[in-house]
């Protein structure tokens, strides 16, 4: 493959980030806003993604490409592994967020029920360890 068609893909990648996110900051930060700029921004994203496997790994596989199909398979393995943990991490820090907030705004009324809250917090924090766990499970095959 040329260096211009690497180059474009990459291009593509950054700007299926950029354009959303920067429509979103132009605009008036309605919270619908937001909901549409992230349904956008994946779109754009995971399109790129598709379009760059379809150039990248199309074409003619031989006896002697076993070994770059091999490769190509550990590299989605791998992309796997990253993805199922940020987007777990991504997803417990939201999580955390709204747990902890309500947690400290009802420990200020009534400071016994420390511990209850607490547990809701670490049961969020959860999510982020489960996607670690399948991360886990993902590279040991």
């Amino acid at each position: 493959m040329t260096m211009t068609v690497k180059i474009i893909l990459v291009v593509a990648l950054v700007l299926s980030i950029a354009i959303p996110f920067g429509a979103f900051l132009l605009s008036e930060k309605k919270k619908g806003n937001f909901k549409a700029t992230v349904l956008a921004n994946t779109f754009f994203f995971f399109g790129t993604l598709v379009i760059a496997h379809i150039i990248l790994f199309t074409g003619k596989v031989s006896a002697a490409d076993a070994t770059a199909a091999a490769a190509t398979a550990e590299g989605w393995k791998y992309l796997a592994a990253a993805l199922s943990t940020g987007l777990s991490c991504i997803g417990g820090g939201i999580a955390v967020a709204s747990a902890a907030s309500a947690a400290l705004g009802a420990m200020s009324e009534d400071s016994s029920i420390m511990g209850k809250a607490l547990i809701f917090v670490a049961l969020a924090e959860g999510i982020a360890l489960y996607g670690l766990i399948v991360s886990f499970s993902i590279l040991a095959k």
